[in-house]
């Protein structure tokens, strides 16, 4: 191995992705994707991509009755909120993530969008919850090898791939030693 090919593992960082080891212990995470957010000395938060809950958003809010589509499980913390990203640069008091995509915002514009027909689920993906950690417990579960930082990121990954091939994708995409990891079973007693 030539010296000079050894990557520096990424740092989490807002618009990079958190991707699990397959053999991750916590069913909250098993498999999981998440967008970090936000990522500072406080702590960091995110959403699992590829969890979908069995919950309408038209179930859950007024204005989005013909609006259906799934929203997902963003994480273990605050179930009772309802979060989205979006692909929508009109809307007020957004935060960008990554080039084009966005967390928040105003919600009655997004109502808004959704009543004239120009939100559509390519475009938008509500959560109920959010994964976070406290200042410093996300770098300990870098040490053990729970998660993966991933730059291997866009829309496509986001808003067009299926949730139960998102996690295999993101693997095959990062390459090498990950590509082998989508063909391990999700309980080893399996194999």
């Amino acid at each position: 191995m030539n010296l000079f090919d050894f990557k520096t593992p990424l740092r989490p960082a807002p618009g990079l992705l958190l991707v699990s080891e397959p053999m991750l212990p916590d069913s909250n995470f098993e498999r999981s994707i998440i967008l970090l957010c936000a990522h500072d000395n406080e702590g960091s938060f995110g959403f699992v991509l590829n969890k979908p809950s069995d919950q309408q958003v038209a179930d859950l809010v007024d204005g989005f009755e013909d609006f259906h589509t799934q929203v997902f499980t963003g994480g273990p913390v605050e179930q009772d909120t309802l979060h989205f990203i979006h692909c929508f640069p009109e809307i007020e008091g957004r935060q960008e993530i990554l080039e084009g995509i966005y967390w928040g915002g105003d919600f009655d514009s997004l109502r808004e969008l959704a009543g004239r027909g120009k939100c559509t689920p390519d475009r938008v993906r509500f959560f109920l919850g959010y994964s976070g950690w406290s200042g410093g417990q996300l770098e300990d579960e870098l040490k053990e090898n729970a998660w993966i930082v991933s730059d291997k990121l866009d829309r496509s990954l986001i808003f067009e791939t299926g949730p139960a091939e998102m996690w295999k994708k993101a693997m095959t995409i990062m390459g090498g030693r990950f590509s082998k990891y989508v063909n391990y079973p999700t309980d080893p007693r399996l194999n």
